[in-house]
């Protein structure tokens, strides 16, 4: 037996070498290895290169803003790369919480009762150790939304909290600022991502593929988070049949319209889509979005309003804009967010001026 095995491991290693010498010989010694992976790889960096990385679309109601923009957010008119072997906007937008470190972050607590019984919760970053605004009475103060079914601990959100602390603050909705107009005590906003338009962003999330990979988790994930309060909804509204919706329009047209007050699911989405009140909106917004975002397909002009920027780029799906050959630390969304912010804090001034 040991004669036996012996005997094999010299026919394996004798055969590893005839098969490492006939790969050597037969296909790089010959040249055409090489000519097959230099000519690919050439291929696809022509084709990444003229394609894929190209520079975002700004377009802005007024010239005075796209010109604050270039001076002092100049990512938003650099060309974007994204990663070159995840571009494509199902992938961005999946691998993007799997890949992105999340910072530690040290959050205060704040839960505010509301006149009609309800709760909202704030997670505080105080950034106490400013070196930049010791005084907390003059440090900005940055508020962070996180999307449909996200929360404070989202890794894109951590990441702009850290952002944040670097520039030395402590931490909107268009709706809300078209609906308050030039009154909002804000002094300027940045959205990423947003859906411009409800009835397009349903019907996209309704296509087979987009349905298996988002909608169904989402609404899973929305059923979740109300049946752990389904004693407080149960008089005006059927759980149960809420509970078996299979899509975000099933869950908003048996849940969300009629928690509401709205007649009909129509009615809902009419008032929830932005580009209704996008005329109305009166402090500086920045809005990220890009064009083969799934969540977002229909993109409108921000020419109608000189107060708001539309940076579109041609990839990084939704919440995605992953950059880079291992995209762990910074996204491109993050480094918008960082100029934009900053340029604001120290710059705001100037677009009064203009």
């Amino acid at each position: 037996m040991q004669r036996l095995a012996m005997d094999l491991r010299v026919l394996s290693r004798e055969l590893s070498l005839y098969l490492e010498h006939q790969v050597r010989v037969g296909f790089f010694g010959s040249g055409v290895g090489i000519s097959l992976i230099l000519g690919f790889s050439v291929a696809y960096a022509c084709y990444y290169l003229s394609s894929i990385a190209k520079k975002p679309q700004l377009v802005t109601g007024g010239e005075s803003f796209s010109r604050f923009l270039q001076d002092h957010c100049p990512v938003v008119t650099e060309t974007y790369y994204p990663t070159v072997w995840c571009w494509e906007s199902r992938g961005q937008t999946l691998l993007r919480p799997f890949i992105t470190s999340k910072p530690p972050v040290q959050y205060r607590n704040e839960l505010i009762k509301t006149a009609d019984g309800g709760q909202i919760s704030l997670d505080w970053f105080d950034n106490d150790n400013s070196k930049n605004y010791m005084d907390a009475s003059t440090r900005p103060t940055i508020l962070l939304l996180p999307g449909l079914t996200g929360t404070s601990k989202e890794s894109y959100i951590l990441h702009m909290i850290h952002l944040s602390e670097e520039l030395g603050y402590r931490m909107l909705l268009l709706n809300y600022l078209g609906k308050i107009g030039p009154k909002t005590p804000l002094k300027a906003a940045a959205t990423f991502s947003v859906g411009w338009n409800t009835f397009a962003c349903s019907e996209s999330l309704e296509k087979p593929l987009n349905w298996l990979l988002f909608n169904y988790y989402l609404t899973t994930c929305l059923q979740s988070s109300i049946n752990k309060h389904r004693h407080m909804f149960v008089k005006q509204i059927d759980m149960d049949h809420v509970m078996k919706a299979k899509s975000i329009r099933e869950f908003d047209k048996r849940f969300t319209s009629v928690m509401f007050g709205y007649q009909t699911i129509d009615d809902y989405y009419t008032d929830a889509s932005p580009n209704r009140r996008l005329k109305s909106v009166g402090i500086p917004v920045l809005c990220l979005n890009s064009v083969d975002d799934v969540f977002s397909p229909s993109h409108e002009t921000a020419k109608q309003n000189p107060n708001v920027a539309l940076v579109l780029t041609s990839y990084g799906g939704h919440i995605g804009f992953l950059e880079g050959i291992w995209p762990r630390q910074s996204t491109y969304m993050d480094r918008v967010f960082k100029q934009f912010v900053q340029a604001m804090v120290e710059h705001g001034h100037e677009l009064s001026n203009m």
